[in-house]
């Protein structure tokens, strides 16, 4: 299948929130996502952009995204924190994850970054499977914590 990765723009915002919305009807938790358009322009295409995110796009749509920004380590500095890694449904297996995440991968070693991070929930076992692809370390000794505003 031919793609190209790219970054995205403020016109592709509609686009992000409906990736947005899928992966979280795939982690059964539609109802969760709350987050606006004007919210996604403002804190991705504001004065301070505090995220960023790559495209995977054929001629005729948008077939996936990586979602990502700065995190700080006091242990080892810079880090990129991947948020979302998502691929269409209907286009998953056709490696326009691992392009994303390849390039992703790039834009943390552009940015000096010393470390990616990302999550993945114990029983996807397909992303799991996939991360294990690039060597990846996934530690089940840290619990995550939140507090809700």
């Amino acid at each position: 299948m031919d793609f190209n990765i790219r970054k995205a723009t403020k016109n592709d915002l509609p686009q992000v929130l409906d990736l947005i919305n899928e992966l979280a009807l795939y982690e059964n938790a539609p109802e969760e996502v709350t987050i606006t358009l004007k919210e996604l322009e403002k804190d991705g295409f504001g004065e301070h952009p505090i995220y960023w995110i790559l495209l995977a796009e054929n001629e005729n749509e948008i077939l996936g995204m990586s979602f990502y920004y700065i995190r700080y380590s006091t242990w080892k500095g810079k880090t990129l924190y991947l948020e979302d890694l998502v691929v269409k449904e209907k286009y998953r297996g056709n490696k326009i994850g691992e392009a994303l995440f390849e390039a992703t991968i790039k834009a943390a070693k552009e940015m000096k970054a010393k470390l990616m991070t990302w999550q993945v929930l114990d029983w996807n076992e397909p992303a799991i499977n996939f991360y294990k692809k690039f060597n990846a370390e996934l530690d089940e000794e840290w619990i995550n914590g939140k507090l809700r505003f």
